[in-house]
């Protein structure tokens, strides 16, 4: 039962996945309170508004919220053992579980629709949830990107409800828990290094493929993920023989055509990582019954995710993109698709968190070694920190330095407003990081001025 606990506590409620089900929850006829340390910073944030419109009550993150009425108390990963509301929920013995603890408990009440991968994982669970919601199946939905055409007063876009038993979620591999989902369907996009090594990673997904009750659509490309195929694998590709590759394809600027089993397809998000997304879409929808023509007929409609290739200012001149692109695999394959805008593209980065930079230190500078031209300029902003523990034992400014060893360009930049400066040395600029809601503000100030 969905909503055994009638009341409850979300620590840590502004976080993507965890605002996602608060919202969910809420809609579902639970009492949801919660609090977040950006809401204490930031009193006017907009996300606490939207909670306010849906009676959701937010409080200081200062234990205070917690009392013996709660039924449950949901963890973000993000907040710290020593904190507050720790304390409180413990010395009160009411129940506790991480986000992806409860996530767990809620995909067994469902048809769940697990989208896993290393990379693309927001865009696909909001095109999944975008088509079977045009088909007519009300899905429900828990993602980590806010999808543009879900977003509403109430709703910043990461989440949706709807009247089956149908659930879509994002299924994240970064803190080992997906090997406690049990969904009915399952979609594996890729597998690179990111949050763990490949190895680990790889045995995640092979756990979490155990624990798929029906249908596994896998990218055949990706060579980690084909270790993993069986005769009872669905598979989807590009470069190589699978169950779903295209016959044709046309890459264009700002989207991608392309014939599947006779069919036309057009796809409004350019790039060959979105054109996998798409067709493990594709793969899972025809193999539970849907036609290729209904899928091709609504396909194009699909607007995408915020900060995922969002265009601030296109002129005919100048172009300004925000991409949540972060990890080596996503930088790499947003910067094959960039390359193909201008002969100078000016890359704006900024790195998320100091132990994931330290961790992916070498990979970010061979990816950006290997994708900088000698006409491109690369500005590193100071990594992103959000609070905690965490050692501040790397900077930008050690990335920069082995990239410009190898003769590429790369510069820091230690506050923004100085990069306004440099407005003059490109027509195509791209803002690119993790997290951090004010890139994408960023990108309107570029694209303003």
């Amino acid at each position: 039962m969905i909503n055994k606990y009638k009341k409850i506590f979300f620590s840590g409620i502004a976080g993507s996945g965890v605002s996602a089900i608060a919202g969910l929850m809420s809609d579902k006829g639970c009492i949801v309170s919660g609090s977040d340390r950006s809401f204490d910073l930031d009193p006017s944030h907009p996300l606490k508004k939207i909670f306010s419109t849906k009676k959701i009550n937010i409080v200081s993150q200062d234990g205070n919220g917690i009392d013996k009425s709660i039924d449950i108390v949901v963890f973000s990963s993000a907040v710290e053992k020593d904190r507050p509301e720790v304390k409180k929920a413990d010395a009160l013995n009411i129940p506790v579980k991480t986000r992806p603890e409860y996530l767990a408990e809620i995909i067994e009440n469902f048809k769940t629709i697990a989208i896993a991968g290393t990379s693309g994982k927001s865009t696909t669970s909001g095109l999944m949830t975008f088509l079977m919601k045009e088909l007519g199946y009300s899905p429900n939905f828990i993602g980590g990107g806010r999808v543009k055409q879900f977003k509403t007063e109430v709703n910043q876009g990461n989440y949706i409800t709807g009247e089956s038993d149908i659930l879509v979620i994002e299924a994240c591999e970064s803190d080992g828990t997906i090997v406690n989902y049990r969904p009915e369907h399952a979609v594996i996009l890729n597998l690179s290094f990111d949050h763990n090594p490949v190895k680990e990673t790889a045995e995640m997904f092979k756990r979490f493929l155990l624990n798929t009750k029906g249908k596994k659509v896998i990218n055949s490309d990706d060579e980690e993920l084909k270790k993993l195929c069986t005769e009872k694998t669905v598979t989807f590709s590009i470069e190589t023989p699978s169950d779903y590759r295209p016959e044709s394809i046309e890459y264009h600027t700002f989207g991608t055509d392309f014939i599947l089993r006779g069919i036309k397809f057009k796809l409004s998000m350019p790039g060959k990582y979105n054109l996998y997304n798409a067709l493990s879409c594709i793969a899972l929808l025809v193999e539970t019954g849907t036609s290729l023509d209904s899928i091709s007929a609504i396909l194009h409609k699909f607007n995408g995710i915020e900060r995922r290739f969002d265009i601030h200012l296109n002129d005919g001149i100048n172009l300004v993109i925000d991409d949540y692109a972060h990890n080596p695999h996503k930088i790499s394959s947003m910067m094959g698709a960039v390359k193909k805008l201008n002969k100078k593209i000016c890359y704006i980065f900024q790195p998320h968190g100091f132990g994931p930079t330290k961790m992916m230190k070498q990979e970010y500078i061979e990816t950006f070694i290997d994708n900088l031209r000698t006409e491109d300029r690369l500005f590193l902003l100071p990594i992103f920190y959000s609070g905690g523990s965490a050692a501040k034992d790397i900077s930008s400014n050690d990335l920069a330095i082995e990239i410009m060893r190898a003769g590429k360009s790369a510069e820091v930049i230690e506050n923004r407003n100085k990069f306004f400066d440099k407005l003059m040395e490109c027509h195509t600029y791209v803002v690119f990081g993790a997290r951090d809601d004010t890139l994408s503000v960023f990108a309107g100030q570029i694209a303003d001025r």
